[in-house]
């Protein structure tokens, strides 16, 4: 039974343990940023990484995107047609998936998918002292591992929130014009009357921090896979990797509540 005198440190320990790692997070995202800038030799690598991050997963954002487009075109028409205002549905779908859902659902995607492995790969060279390694060899270990995956993200969440959007535009014109003959012409002056470039500036002002935040918690998690304290060896990698993804996720919606009561 926990006593009253003890309630203190039961509340402040896990407390500084969060202050202390959001320090740490901090520091690591400042350190692999400022590298982008003096680092000569990022640039190869940075081109190696969009392509990892960036075309790799083409096609998965053009799968969801596709789909969620059509859906948000199939969900808006029924509500919209009991209003009578089926012609806004242009608006309703672009609206959406550029303010919204275009950024976060691919930010998301790219945690599973870019995340994960940057966590499980930079976790397994921890543990087998391949970054330690760098260190010896007089090699900038975030230089040359977590720099050129910052800049690359920065480069390909951006690209691939606006193909996002563009597709899902694209779904929601097959499903309301081609199926539920919604007028063609209206669906596509909605979208020009009502997207702003503020609201394709807000979406990509979302995508770039999440890209940010995707890219520095899940390096950060596989480089430190060491210091864990559930776990140690290929199991603290798997939980880095777990770790990662889910906090990724969690910040991803945080971040996405508190941009959008600042850009509304």
């Amino acid at each position: 039974m926990t006593k009253l005198s003890d309630i203190p440190a039961v509340i402040g320990r896990p407390c500084l343990r969060a202050i202390d790692a959001a320090g740490n997070l901090t520091l690591f995202t400042l350190s692999g940023l400022g590298q982008i800038f003096t680092s000569v030799k990022i640039f190869p690598r940075t081109l190696h990484q969009v392509y990892v991050i960036g075309y790799k997963s083409l096609f998965v954002i053009l799968l969801i995107g596709a789909f969620c487009g059509m859906v948000i075109g199939l969900q808006g028409y029924y509500t919209l047609v009991q209003f009578g205002s089926v012609g806004m549905l242009g608006s309703a779908v672009s609206l959406t998936l550029i303010r919204e859902l275009g950024p976060v659902l691919t930010a998301i995607m790219l945690t599973g998918r870019a995340g994960s492995s940057m966590a499980a790969e930079i976790g397994v060279m921890r543990i087998t002292d391949q970054i330690d390694a760098l260190d010896v060899m007089d090699i900038n270990s975030l230089a040359y591992l977590v720099s050129p995956r910052l800049l690359a993200s920065l480069i390909s969440f951006p690209l691939l929130t606006a193909i996002f959007d563009v597709i899902g535009i694209v779904g929601g014109y097959c499903t309301g014009v081609l199926l539920l003959n919604v007028n063609e012409g209206a669906y596509f002056y909605r979208i020009a009357s009502s997207v702003t470039m503020t609201d394709v500036g807000g979406g990509f002002i979302k995508s770039v921090t999440f890209g940010l935040l995707v890219t520095t918690v899940c390096c950060h998690q596989g480089y430190n896979a060491h210091r864990r304290r559930d776990s140690m060896g290929p199991e603290a990698v798997g939980n880095a990797t777990t770790s990662a993804v889910v906090i990724s996720c969690v910040l991803i919606l945080v971040s996405d509540y508190v941009l959008t009561s600042f850009l509304l």
